[in-house]
């Protein structure tokens, strides 16, 4: 059963990895090189859109994989670890399909490049405030799987002995692995 474990670790070890590169380097990037803020933002969309989509179908299949039996202990760990990939799903699903859908709408609406709009427009307002609960739904879904990394990773497979060595996760890598 550790081998699930694994898996599961890997999957949102991903995930992090990927919502992390696009929030760190793939948005700023975009705003910053390419030529015009309409440009940036279908790019950051587009982009937005996948790790969305990722995210909420690799949490609901670590959500299906916890129910799996593994022998442990204590129960609690993979209900914490249940409800916080239910926070990965929420925001993921949030964030695209009800903030992605108001946030697509409004450009309907606009009609042309959003920079064009006066600062105090009604639908520029309505933009950017759509807009920070996108960052903020991405967000939600980073700290919660950084939780549950640490989760996935402290699990114990055996039924109650608890040596000094159970305490600190086995990070140990094949000898394939190894240089």
């Amino acid at each position: 059963m550790k081998f699930i474990a694994k898996f599961e670790l890997l999957l949102i070890t991903l995930w992090l990895g990927a919502a992390c590169f696009f929030s760190f380097g793939v948005a700023p990037s975009a705003f910053g090189i390419l030529p015009s803020r309409e440009l940036a933002g279908g790019m950051v969309n587009r982009t937005l859109t996948i790790i969305n989509f990722s995210g909420l179908v690799i949490a609901i299949l670590l959500i299906i994989s916890s129910f799996i039996p593994r022998g442990e202990a204590r129960q609690i760990w993979a209900w914490i670890q249940r409800l916080l990939l239910l926070v990965i799903a929420g925001a993921c699903g949030a964030g695209q399909l009800i903030i992605g859908f108001y946030l697509n709408q409004l450009r309907y609406m606009i009609g042309k490049p959003i920079d064009q709009l006066a600062a105090n427009d009604p639908l520029k307002l309505q933009f950017d405030t759509w807009h920070q609960y996108s960052i903020w739904a991405l967000m939600t879904g980073m700290i919660a799987a950084f939780l549950v990394f640490f989760v996935i990773s402290r699990t114990k497979t055996d039924s109650g002995k608890s040596s000094k060595s159970d305490i600190i996760p086995d990070f140990e890598f094949p000898d394939e692995l190894k240089m």
